[in-house]
């Protein structure tokens, strides 16, 4: 039987990707036995069969899939941390050297939020202990699989009041694995009309927070430049639907904006079409834009970082020269202080045998 070699087998840095999106399923069942929560099922192969995404469908209805597995996990100290622990160790086996991992506090809570989410009790499980709690999950898998992970708290488009707490948290552990803010969720509403976001977004400018936003993926190019010009975001989460607006797309390639792009996951949420060989990521690569590859849901899109490199390659005509290009953009574009950056790059240059860049 001939051997089908990977896509890519160089160390990856990888940009965009969900924590409750990325769980083990036998800790989902694990969490549901031990609490006694029921779920829609009691196999990995049955949980599977609820919760994956097999065919396009829309962003709502893939949102629509957490209902069925994060009672099991939210509002529990071990499985918060576990999950966070686990998330490097499969990280890790996919070769990504860093990551930068991202999750909605409040949505693993059961206490201090309103409204209480996925039809919890109230208990004692506050958004600032869940980010105390992931980030001593994320220390502890660096230690133990030799990656690096940094994490992004996710402000989420329909909860505007949840949006000024997740920037306090993102100040108050900056650098203790926090780089960033998110905002998340459905594009349709426009975060103008919901001033918790851009009162949110502009403490955190103010305050020297990194900061992206989802962004062109379901939702038109005007999302797009709502995010960079009201938001100030400094990356996009998907981005695809920017190139329908040409004179965006062209300021945007002359700022060197990075698009955190997911092929994948494009085509099961119905952002994009079924045709590889037509996908936006290809105008990116034909003017040379600053993006990079990732998994975003492997839990819900049933992927790996192989499924996404294998796509590029077989229908866009990547080359290994190219996925090289593709993660050092990722490594350049991370949300890292600029030391730590310099020495992201140099490991990756040295896995690429390549001589660095003058500019670092």
């Amino acid at each position: 039987m001939e051997q089908v070699l990977p896509a890519f087998d160089k160390p990856k840095v990888e940009l965009h990707i969900h924590l409750d999106a990325s769980i083990k399923p036998e800790t989902i069942l694990y969490f549901a036995n031990k609490r006694q929560i029921k779920l829609p099922a009691n196999s990995r192969e049955e949980l599977l069969q609820h919760i994956c995404c097999k065919k396009p469908g829309s962003l709502t209805e893939f949102l629509a899939k957490f209902n069925h597995y994060m009672p099991a996990i939210a509002g529990d100290r071990e499985a918060v941390k576990r999950i966070a622990y686990e998330f490097l160790e499969m990280r890790a086996k996919e070769g990504v050297m860093y990551v930068e991992v991202r999750y909605s506090p409040h949505l693993l809570a059961n206490s201090k939020v309103d409204p209480i989410p996925w039809g919890q009790k109230s208990g004692d499980l506050t958004p600032d202990e869940v980010v105390d709690l992931v980030n001593q999950g994320l220390r502890e898998g660096e230690r133990d699989f030799n990656i690096k992970a940094r994490s992004i708290l996710c402000c989420l488009r329909h909860m505007p009041s949840w949006s000024l707490e997740v920037v306090e948290l993102c100040k108050k552990y900056h650098n203790d694995t926090v780089v960033a803010v998110d905002l998340a969720g459905d594009e349709a509403l426009y975060s103008e009309a919901y001033p918790g976001h851009k009162e949110a977004y502009e403490e955190a400018v103010v305050c020297g927070l990194h900061r992206t936003v989802h962004a062109g993926e379901a939702g038109p190019a005007s999302v797009v430049r709502e995010a960079v010009e009201i938001l100030k975001a400094e990356r996009i989460g998907h981005g695809y639907h920017t190139i329908e607006d040409p004179v965006l797309y062209k300021e945007l390639l002359e700022k060197n904006m990075h698009f955190e792009l997911c092929p994948w996951s494009s085509y099961l949420t119905g952002a994009c079409g079924s045709d590889f060989t037509k996908h936006p990521t290809l105008q990116f690569k034909k003017d040379k834009a600053n993006y990079s590859f990732s998994t975003d849901s492997p839990l819900l899109f049933d992927n790996t970082l192989e499924t996404d490199y294998s796509i590029a390659k077989k229908y866009m005509s990547f080359t290994e020269e190219e996925f090289m290009q593709v993660n050092i953009n990722a490594a350049q574009s991370s949300f890292l202080p600029e030391k730590e950056k310099k020495e992201l790059l140099n490991k990756l240059f040295q896995a690429y045998e390549m001589i660095p860049s003058s500019e670092f």
